[in-house]
């Protein structure tokens, strides 16, 4: 019920890899996303971004930080492998883009970073 009426409902559901209970968890969590000023701000908050270990002039890329929404992270991420895993043999930007970083970087790699997309 919460779910039919929610404005924001069809543009969630047409993300690839999203869902009935991705989309609801999402609203649930986040509403409109009005809290958060961008795409990116929204990944550091459910912690889908790399941690960033820097002294003087070293900077590294650590793994994620698994902070924020645990349940939510994991229903993207989960999501994420099920769209790459249907994106080999399509010809879209994102589909060519997800099977380019599964070459360069491997398959976990990429399902975090197409979540984080």
């Amino acid at each position: 019920a919460f779910l039919d009426e929610h404005p924001c409902r069809d543009i969630i559901m047409s993300l690839p890899g999203v869902g009935l209970i991705n989309a609801s968890a999402f609203l649930a969590s986040i509403d409109k996303g009005q809290a958060f000023h961008s795409p990116r701000e929204f990944a550091v908050w459910l912690g889908l971004t790399p941690q960033l270990y820097a002294s003087g002039d070293t900077h590294r890329m650590g793994g994620i930080t698994k902070r924020g929404d645990r349940y939510l992270r994991t229903l993207l991420v989960h999501g994420a492998r099920a769209a790459l895993s249907r994106a080999r043999n399509k010809a879209d930007a994102l589909s060519v883009w997800g099977n380019q970083l599964v070459h360069r970087r491997g398959y976990n790699k990429a399902v975090v970073a197409f979540a984080h997309r």
